[in-house]
């Protein structure tokens, strides 16, 4: 039997390698898009390119069965850098398989879609689920809340915070999450998929109902790491002296921006039920409190706390 045959952008990055490594094990044959040498690994054709060089992305799905668009931009100086990363980089994608005649594509956006007036990275992600939309492609949508587990850097420091007893959150709202491998697994399903997700928007979440308050969130990890967690309600305007702050002393490698600030500070950031998977195709199986003490060994295991 001819194994499935996957097209990934973005297999470089936090969820592309967590998906890279499920593809692998169950034997799905990958073609992944990558800017730089990568180390080789067996069942994987690294193709080297980026989502502005047409030649490459034609090279990197021209066999594939389907291709799932993970790659896209979560910090930018401005909005035209969240629009070339995002937007233009999905249109490249979508036009790369009308030229190649592939028709299957799961596109990874962000909740922050539905709220494109917060924020230059929502807008740029709901104007790329526009581009997949009017493809005439076979497209699913997935969007997923904040993503955690082993290996992310982009929720690093708030566990760093909390290990020193407090954490930084925005003033009221409710969040939703989910653990990296759970959201690998249902892009793969999605992927071979070509019935009841066909011309679907998703909103997912680790099947928590009505998601968590900032302040549980905080808590959850103080518990994963074992010890009291104060957490603290920060009114915007602190949230974005200290965006302000981490851009001055991290520069580009800033984590905390006013963009983000932006987004964070709205009060629903919970996946929609009604937008959620048929349990037919996907159903979360890593709860928080594995999932976030699974996150915390992997941080110490790498000794970043």
């Amino acid at each position: 039997m001819t194994p499935f045959r996957l097209a990934v952008t973005g297999a470089t990055g936090f969820v592309g390698a967590a998906t890279l490594d499920s593809a692998i094990a169950a034997g799905i044959k990958i073609s992944a898009l990558t800017r730089k040498p990568t180390f080789p690994r067996r069942g994987v054709t690294w193709t080297p390119g980026a989502l502005d060089d047409r030649e490459s992305l034609e090279r990197l799905i021209v066999d594939a069965d389907a291709v799932l668009h993970i790659a896209g931009v979560v910090n930018a100086p401005n909005r035209k850098g969240f629009a070339e990363g995002n937007a233009t980089g999905t249109m490249n994608v979508v036009d790369a398989m009308r030229r190649t005649g592939i028709r299957r594509i799961v596109h990874v956006s962000s909740l922050a879609a539905r709220e494109p007036r917060l924020s230059d990275y929502g807008w740029s992600k709901e104007l790329a689920e526009r581009h997949v939309m009017a493809s005439a492609l076979d497209w699913t949508i997935v969007r997923p809340p904040a993503i955690y587990g082993p290996g992310d850097k982009e929720m690093l420091d708030v566990f760093k915070m909390a290990s020193k007893g407090f954490v930084m959150l925005p003033p009221g709202g409710r969040l939703s999450v989910i653990e990296v491998s759970d959201l690998a697994r249902l892009l793969l399903t999605l992927a071979q998929d070509r019935g009841a997700s066909l011309a679907q928007t998703y909103e997912v979440d680790d099947g928590t109902p009505g998601g968590m308050a900032h302040a549980e969130f905080g808590q959850a990890i103080g518990k994963a790491l074992s010890r009291p967690v104060r957490a603290l309600a920060t009114p915007r305007w602190l949230l974005n002296v200290a965006a302000v702050t981490d851009r001055m002393v991290r520069g580009r490698k800033a984590k905390l921006t006013q963009d983000r600030v932006a987004y964070f500070c709205h009060t629903d950031w919970v996946s929609r039920p009604e937008m959620a998977v048929p349990t037919s195709l996907w159903t979360p199986t890593v709860r928080l409190d594995a999932g976030l003490k699974a996150t915390v060994a992997g941080y110490r295991t790498r000794g970043w706390l």
